[in-house]
């Protein structure tokens, strides 16, 4: 059988949290035309004279709080996901090589696709790290693939693994993940919340929201939680001129806020595979704060409970060896 190469695909980060790194970063990112939200001169010119100069050091100073001494821990965990899920592959005799590339920024999938290429890699399959697979997600990775298939010498010889979310090893992985971070179901609240996506994209025909949905009904299930334990929401708006799928983060994180419960909040994002800029500060950071301010002259806060992503952990190198299973892709 032909060497077989796998990507495990996200979407990136900068290099570093300096300004000029941010920027070209965020050039590369908000650039892409999957992005842009408007007529693409008028885009451009809104970009380079407003949004970079400033948000290269906001940004930047957001990206401080999550440097660590082995650079970013998003970009760390995915080698080290890819790193295990090559071990597990070895351990069954398959002739496999995997490595991750992201869309923006290093490693990226041009690069990969190359390195994979000339170490005799003939076959390809690319497996974007979106359990719940939104267009604009996965048209970005397949975007990258097929501009570089040709320059990379490719040409067709790679396939896309899209949308996992009724995957049984991963529903039940993000289960076990909250009630290993000490869940009571009898006590406590969930809040499962999600990456929104643009409104014309479900008029489109995008299936994310419902896909979202049932993924958190599946999660409920296996928990034991009533309706009144657990909510959904949706967070990170990139721009407030288009309507985004709600309801949002902020919102239900108010209305929880004025429940009584004697528990505690429990906090996970089941469409984030690895940990990044928008779980560390956007999560555990900046809507612990509010749940904090949300209940100040309330009395006790109700503790905030993040529940970390999936990561490099084994109980996610076994979805994704299941998942590669599962989509045909069975290489031993």
């Amino acid at each position: 059988m032909a060497r077989t190469g796998i990507i495990l695909a996200n979407t990136g980060t900068p290099d570093s949290p300096a300004p000029e790194d941010v920027r070209n970063y965020l050039e590369q990112f908000l650039s892409n035309p999957r992005i842009v939200p408007m007529n693409k001169r008028a885009w451009w010119l809104i970009l380079h004279l407003f949004i970079l100069p400033s948000r290269k050091n906001s940004s930047g100073e957001k990206y401080k709080t999550i440097w660590t001494d082995e650079g970013f821990a998003f970009i760390r965990d995915h080698k080290t996901l890819a790193y295990a899920v090559q071990q597990a592959y070895n351990a069954s005799g398959a002739d496999v090589a995997v490595e991750c590339a992201m869309s923006f920024g290093n490693p990226s999938i041009e690069d990969v696709m190359r390195r994979l290429h000339d170490i005799g890699c003939e076959r390809l399959i690319v497996l974007p790290l979106y359990p719940q697979n939104a267009f604009s997600q996965a048209s970005i990775v397949t975007d990258a693939v097929e501009l570089h298939a040709p320059s990379t010498g490719w040409q067709d010889a790679y396939e896309f693994i899209d949308d996992y979310s009724s995957n049984e090893a991963y529903l039940a992985a993000i289960a076990d993940s909250i009630q290993k971070a000490g869940f009571d179901t009898d006590r406590d609240r969930l809040l499962m919340s999600f990456h929104s996506i643009p409104r014309t994209d479900v008029e489109r025909g995008d299936t994310y929201g419902m896909n979202v949905r049932l993924t958190c009904l599946d999660i409920a299930r296996r928990l034991g939680l009533d309706d009144k334990s657990w909510a959904q929401a949706y967070q990170s708006r990139f721009d407030k001129g288009r309507a985004w799928l709600g309801p949002f983060t902020g919102e239900v994180l108010q209305k929880l806020a004025e429940e009584e419960f004697d528990g505690r909040l429990f906090v996970v994002c089941p469409n984030f595979s690895v940990d990044c800029l928008e779980t560390y500060y956007d999560i555990d950071n900046i809507m612990r704060n509010a749940w904090a301010e949300l209940h100040r002259g309330r009395g006790d806060c109700p503790e905030f409970v993040y529940v970390p992503c999936l990561g490099a952990s084994e109980a996610h190198v076994n979805v994704i060896m299941d998942v590669l299973k599962r989509s045909g892709a069975a290489l031993c």
